[in-house]
């Protein structure tokens, strides 16, 4: 009995990820990307709409600091010249009146940094994916609730890069913090020497400042992380030769069966070719390889139209309907040949075949008046 190791293991799971991808070579056509983006699977970076969303945040905050700090000192102010001097805080009403006033001045503070972030998020996520709604995602898939599978996806080799990743990315925001504070120790050795208000201001501001840093780096690391994203997306789309051959049999209908409908068209169009020659007043052949039937009703038409033509087995038959039906048939193989080539049934003569045609109508009318027709 052979015995069991590591090496077979790792040969049997390259022979199963071998069949997971064989024959996946080709792109993704238009459909499989329209049908996947109807089920939600569409390239999106939750890195980058989160980073873009915390970078608004934090230059909000440094652009309307000024705005806040002021609308949190007249907050503060109103706290110690209202309502303590008038025992407010002692009262259910002034409590109240104090809540309020507190919530307030969030709102007025908080507000346009919020709707700042939120502008920002939606562009993010607009510009990658656009306008997208579906209910796809948000269907029960008893897979994803399957303990087993659960288990296998912790340890992934997804989850394994994953995790790489959040680490590259503490180890690189924690040195930009570090990085930062150690270029401010010099200042900050001083906050012992300055006021209350001087210190908030400095800390507000050096933590804003540190967020900023942090932010800017993760939306870096998350536009690479992006590029190996749309790289695993492309390779999740692709398709094999047969999917494609598949796919475009249903849009564009099974060749074989387009290729019988056409013969049955091409048949029903000849019958009601043939059913309409006896209504020619001349058939004019080559005389065994082309015929072309010709009706003039100087009532209704401006010139000849062709009503059948036909080479082969269908000029014969076309001939043969004629003697039939008494249709003078006139041997011209010039004639024959330019008729039959530059003029589809159902249309008129061209100009410069009128002479022609026009004698040799001249011709089968004369002998219907002499009361003798012939093939000639």
């Amino acid at each position: 009995m052979d015995r069991w190791t590591p090496g077979k293991l790792l040969e049997i799971n390259l022979q199963l990820f071998a069949a997971d991808d064989e024959g996946r070579t080709e792109k993704a056509t238009p459909k499989k990307r329209q049908d996947a983006r109807k089920k939600g699977q569409v390239l999106q970076s939750r890195e980058i709409t989160a980073s873009i969303g915390l970078l608004a945040v934090f230059l909000g905050l440094k652009a309307f600091s000024g705005y806040i700090f002021g609308e949190i000192s007249l907050f503060m102010e109103r706290i110690y010249t209202e309502y303590i001097p008038m025992d407010e805080l002692y009262s259910y009403s002034g409590l109240y009146n104090l809540m309020i006033d507190a919530g307030l001045v969030l709102l007025k503070t908080v507000a346009p940094v919020l709707a700042i972030a939120l502008v920002a998020v939606l562009v993010s996520s607009y510009a990658q994916v656009g306008f997208l709604f579906t209910t796809e995602t948000l269907k029960l898939k008893l897979d994803k609730i399957n303990p087993l599978k659960g288990f296998k996806r912790i340890f992934s080799m997804q989850s394994t890069i994953q995790l790489t990743k959040s680490a590259i990315k503490v180890v690189i925001v924690s040195n930009l913090g570090y990085t930062y504070l150690i270029e401010e120790q010099h200042n900050i050795l001083q906050l012992m020497d300055m006021d209350i208000t001087a210190i908030a201001v400095y800390i507000g501001s050096t933590v804003v400042n540190i967020a900023v840093r942090m932010c800017i780096a993760l939306l870096l690391l998350s536009l690479v992380d992006y590029l190996y994203q749309w790289w695993e997306f492309e390779k999740s789309l692709k398709m094999s030769k047969q999917e494609v051959k598949e796919e475009y049999k249903q849009l564009e209908g099974n060749p074989e069966i387009k290729s019988r409908i056409k013969q049955k068209q091409r048949q029903i169009s000849m019958r009601r070719m043939i059913h309409d020659v006896p209504k020619a007043d001349v058939v004019i052949t080559n005389p065994d390889h082309y015929a072309v039937a010709i009706k003039y009703d100087e009532k209704v038409d401006e010139a000849p139209v062709v009503i059948a033509k036909g080479q082969g087995f269908i000029a014969q038959r076309i001939k043969e309907v004629a003697r039939e039906n008494d249709i003078q048939l006139v041997e011209n193989k010039p004639l024959a040949r330019a008729l039959y080539s530059a003029v589809e049934v159902g249309e008129a003569i061209p100009r410069e075949l009128y002479q022609a045609v026009a004698e040799v109508l001249a011709y089968v009318y004369s002998m219907k008046k002499g009361g003798s027709l012939s093939e000639v």
